[in-house]
């Protein structure tokens, strides 16, 4: 029993030991405080898959959101801040990157495999019509022929 009573109790500590401290930042009006919650969540953590800073636990993601704290704080425009944090991570931290001769292919690729489905899709219904137009009807003795065919497997049934 007592080993169980230590079991529980070290349980109980574990979790206490786990708990991690939330972030806390004093803004001066709810719109600063809104325009932060923005900005953190329209970033990309770069250790972590898809996630952006505001959900990450990673330790890159709180630098990230102290960076951006620590720059708002100083005045920088949402644009100065996106931009501090893509040059010092790269562009991998931006979930909608800027159209530019890099980025062309990412924005046009959509558009690109619409085309080009419809343009498939067109290619082999036009080539089965022409297909289908090709092929020569039955001749007057192919059709008998058929005819006698179908009227022999009647019988047999």
């Amino acid at each position: 029993m007592r080993y169980l009573t230590a079991l529980m109790f070290l349980l109980a500590l574990a979790g206490v030991a786990r708990a991690e401290v939330a972030e806390v930042y004093d803004f001066e009006t709810r719109a600063e405080e809104q325009r932060y919650r923005d900005l953190i969540a329209e970033l990309r953590c770069p250790k972590c898959q898809n996630q952006n800073i505001a959900d990450s636990n990673a330790p890159i993601s709180k630098d990230m959101r102290d960076q951006v704290y620590r720059l708002m704080r100083e005045g920088a425009s949402d644009d100065e801040i996106v931009g501090d944090l893509v040059d010092r991570f790269g562009e991998f931290v931006q979930y909608k990157p800027p159209v530019d001769k890099r980025t062309i292919v990412l924005w046009a690729f959509p558009a690109i495999a619409v085309i080009g489905g419809v343009l498939i899709v067109a290619g082999v219904a036009m080539r089965s019509r022409k297909r289908d137009q090709e092929e020569p009807a039955l001749s007057q003795e192919e059709k008998a022929r058929v005819r006698q065919m179908l009227a022999d497997k009647d019988q047999q049934s």
